[in-house]
């Protein structure tokens, strides 16, 4: 009779994987609810981005469509400004919500928003550990003597930039959609109804990045204790 060994441990990754996945139903779930209440104001989300670009000063901001779905992203390398098949041209609540956040991260980048800076500083080398962290750690693993264990704690530091990238994150995120509500409003290119609508998308888009930090977290958890096990 087979014997099946289970690593209790993988109830954490499985946790976070949950808690991914939630997440991210509930984003797209409510980007398509609002994404079908038409703004009052009929602009796309271009047109508002644009609107929102100059109202904060800000004329040397590139617009741009970029395919496929909730694909928009500020790119302060060259300063452009990237809409997703469902923002760029769509008049709607959540359209409009979704441009005006990534014009906050272009906000932010104009005024030199330290938690921006610091997490364009540690991309590099977030992107770094995370490429090398696990051939690390799964090489360390199979080496029984104290280079091994070397090889998984270097593997664990690696990693752990990725979370602090995950975290460092977290505030970036969150003040570029309470910029985004505000501006919304003080431009009035959005109602106080509807705002409570772009409140909601934007919230939910939020809760994505809390869901990313709260796995890599428990990943990390889940390493520390692995390797704990393997000292004793």
């Amino acid at each position: 009779m087979p014997f099946y060994y289970f690593d209790p441990t993988y109830i954490l990754v499985i946790i976070g994987a949950v808690i991914c996945l939630i997440a991210s139903a509930r984003v797209k779930l409510t980007f398509n609810k609002f994404n079908k209440v038409r703004s009052m104001s009929g602009m796309t989300g271009a047109q508002a981005a644009e609107r929102i670009l100059h109202a904060a000063g800000i004329y040397d901001v590139t617009v741009q469509h970029v395919s496929g779905e909730l694909t928009d992203h500020y790119d302060p390398r060259n300063k452009t400004l990237r809409l997703s098949d469902s923002v760029y041209g769509s008049p709607s609540v959540a359209a409009v919500g979704v441009a005006a956040h990534e014009c906050g991260h272009a906000i932010q980048h104009q005024q030199s928003y330290a938690p921006l800076s610091i997490r364009a500083a540690i991309v590099p080398v977030a992107n770094f550990g995370s490429f090398i962290a696990w051939p690390l750690i799964v090489i360390g693993f199979f080496i029984t003597s104290s280079t091994g264990s070397l090889l998984i704690n270097l593997g664990i530091l690696c990693f752990s930039l990725t979370v602090l990238f995950q975290l460092v994150t977290l505030p970036v995120e969150f003040n570029a959609s309470s910029r985004a509500v505000r501006i919304l409003g003080e431009t009035g290119i959005l109602g106080e109804e509807e705002l409570r609508g772009t409140r909601k998308v934007l919230g939910a888009a939020a809760l994505t990045y809390v869901a990313g930090a709260a796995s890599a977290i428990l990943q990390l958890v889940r390493l520390l204790i692995l390797s704990g096990g393997r000292d004793d």
